[in-house]
């Protein structure tokens, strides 16, 4: 009889040869899988009362992935998209267990028939030009640091950059002569350069021409030479927003996060005319449909659209109160 199936040789197999070698994923993804699996082992620990390194690959059921995403959503408070993409992860291992398990197929096949959750997709969220010019004017531009962050999001704004794909930027990543750009490995490990403004390219030569600190080549390195983490640049993000608010209002309405950088850059493409298969280019995307939210969130677009028809004719109606017995039976 087939001992049962080790939890931890499977999941380390996954990670190292199935995410690593043969798919070569992202820093980004290993970090983001890694993330969900430590979450479900520590849940499977608390429920199953079994260190994760003594787990069997079969008490890793449907009903307890089941009860972990629920438990996520009501003790972690994340959101249902959230919620649906470390469920992700969690198919993706067992899509990889079928073949490394088959004899396990029936209790693979009820994990992968976990449905996502639905949501409400909101619009996305962007900056318009006068909130984009106080923003880049905040950082002082008079010690490394506000050099360093104005350089930065001037490049975020104008390129579209993912965050991953900003922060992991090198020196030699950058070209500044004939047909300047920045060269990118993003998403799906897809190779791309964006070109840069006349604008951006006299800012970065100034940010180059400044010794590199601690000899690295990131481009736009933390205080102690290395990579910016998300939250450094999140926090460095919020620190400026709360600085231009002071010269344009409106940035106290408006959740600023690197991504609304990356969504403004698309709707200034849209809002000038450019091609959605152009856009979808020009970010690194996959399909040329998700391009369809910069769509849906361009309120101008609408507006212009609106101009160009003959709305149908209508007259303002004039209001009547309701009898008075009526009135007191509606109020009931």
């Amino acid at each position: 009889m087939k001992s049962p199936a080790s939890l931890a040789a499977l999941l380390q197999k996954f990670f190292t040869q199935r995410l690593m070698s043969q798919r070569q994923a992202s820093p980004h993804t290993i970090s983001s899988y890694r993330d969900t699996f430590r979450l479900l082992l520590r849940f499977a620990q608390r429920r199953l009362h079994k260190p994760p390194s003594r787990l069997a690959f079969e008490e890793i059921d449907a009903p307890l992935i089941a009860t972990f995403l629920d438990d996520l959503e009501k003790s972690r408070g994340i959101t249902a998209r959230s919620r649906n993409l470390r469920l992700t992860a969690i198919r993706s291992f067992f899509h990889y267990a079928a073949y490394e398990e088959p004899s396990h197929a029936a209790q693979i096949e009820r994990v992968l028939a976990i449905p996502g959750k639905r949501h409400t997709r909101g619009l996305v969220h962007f900056l318009n030009r006068p909130e984009v010019d106080a923003l880049l004017a905040a950082p002082n531009q008079q010690t490394w640091f506000g050099r360093r962050d104005h350089a930065l999001l001037l490049v975020a704004a104008q390129t579209g950059l993912r965050l991953s794909e900003l922060t992991g930027l090198q020196r030699q990543d950058v070209s500044l002569g004939t047909g300047a750009h920045v060269r990118c490995v993003g998403k799906g490990r897809k190779e791309r350069c964006t070109p840069l403004t006349k604008m951006t390219v006299a800012v970065l030569k100034a940010w180059l021409r400044e010794p590199a600190r601690h000899n690295t080549e990131t481009l736009f390195p933390s205080a102690s030479g290395g990579r910016l983490s998300p939250d450094g640049v999140s926090d460095l993000l919020t620190k400026h927003v709360a600085c231009a608010a002071h010269a344009c209002p409106s940035l106290r309405q408006k959740h600023v996060t690197p991504h609304v950088l990356r969504h403004t850059m698309a709707m200034e493409l849209l809002q000038a005319g450019v091609d959605r298969a152009v856009i979808a280019l020009w970010l690194g995307h996959e399909s040329v449909e998700t391009t369809q939210i910069y769509l849906d969130a361009n309120l101008a677009l609408k507006e212009g659209i609106l101009a160009k028809i003959t709305p149908p004719d209508g007259k303002p109606g004039r209001y009547k109160a309701d009898d008075q017995l009526l009135a007191f039976l509606k109020g009931l």
